[in-house]
């Protein structure tokens, strides 16, 4: 591992990159906010996907893109004249400082556990800027529902509003799927949607509830899924077939296979 001086030397390189690049690139020179917030986006996805594979150079060089483009961020910011990117340093370290008393403040060397941390982080944070923050004024509206779903599930558990005990979940769980079936009979498309919206709401609670990330689960789902149709999709080419040539039985017979062979 790097020793201190030769991480702040690393991201003293970056810094310099930078700044060569805003002055002699055309294209890095061209870049605003807007056209780089996409790239961002996709680098985000590219390290989450790093960490669930649990490649952890990929990991690394993925960390570094995303670093990048906050450098990237700050540089166009300190050409604006609105801040820097010590500003933004500035500003997380301040945040966390506040947010960990128990670390930093009057509370220091306070025993406690990572649980009483999380169940009261929410209300920790309440109390920046006067408490004038609501708190779930920080979740975007454009966030994908799934990982909106659990941020609101988590912001709720850190002012205590959670289930007692995990098991009373299921109950809820069991209520939004006769409601689903209820509004599934003859209830408008409109009603059909808000209900199938609170049974998948109720279902990522549960799964937040029992440790399992919902979408990591989701996810290897979907690759699961993935697996077995290009198997079966595989399969009705190899004998000059397609979809059309076989009934639903025949392909089930198919998807078994698939899933006998651990696919």
């Amino acid at each position: 591992m790097h020793t201190r001086e030769e991480k702040l030397a690393a991201f003293g390189r970056l810094l310099d990159i930078m700044d060569a690049l805003r002055e002699k690139c055309p294209w890095n020179a061209a870049q605003t906010f807007a056209s780089i917030r996409r790239l961002t986006e996709e680098e985000v996805y590219e390290l989450s996907d790093a960490i669930m594979d649990g490649d952890r150079p990929e990991t690394a060089k993925e960390i570094g893109d995303l670093l990048y483009h906050m450098v990237f961020y700050a540089k166009i910011a300190e050409e604006e004249g609105s801040f820097d990117i010590a500003d933004s340093l500035n500003k997380i370290c301040d945040k966390m400082v506040f947010r960990h008393p128990h670390v930093f403040g009057p509370e220091a060397g306070k025993a406690t556990t990572a649980k009483e941390i999380a169940d009261t982080w929410e209300l920790v944070k309440a109390k920046e800027k006067g408490g004038n923050k609501r708190v779930m004024s920080g979740i975007p509206k454009a966030m994908p529902a799934l990982v909106k779903a659990i941020a609101m599930q988590e912001k709720a558990r850190g002012c205590g509003f959670d289930w007692e005990k995990k098991e009373d979940v299921w109950d809820k769980v069991q209520e939004e799927v006769g409601e689903v079936t209820e509004a599934a009979a003859g209830a408008s498309p409109e009603q059909l949607e808000m209900e199938f919206g609170d049974l998948l709401f109720a279902v990522i609670n549960a799964a937040r509830l029992y440790g399992t990330d919902p979408e990591a689960a989701l996810n290897r789902s979907c690759e699961k899924f993935r697996r077995r149709f290009t198997y079966l999709e595989e399969h009705t080419l190899r004998k000059g077939l397609s979809f059309k040539d076989l009934s639903l039985a025949q392909m089930d017979a198919v998807w078994d296979e698939a899933k006998a062979q651990g696919l």
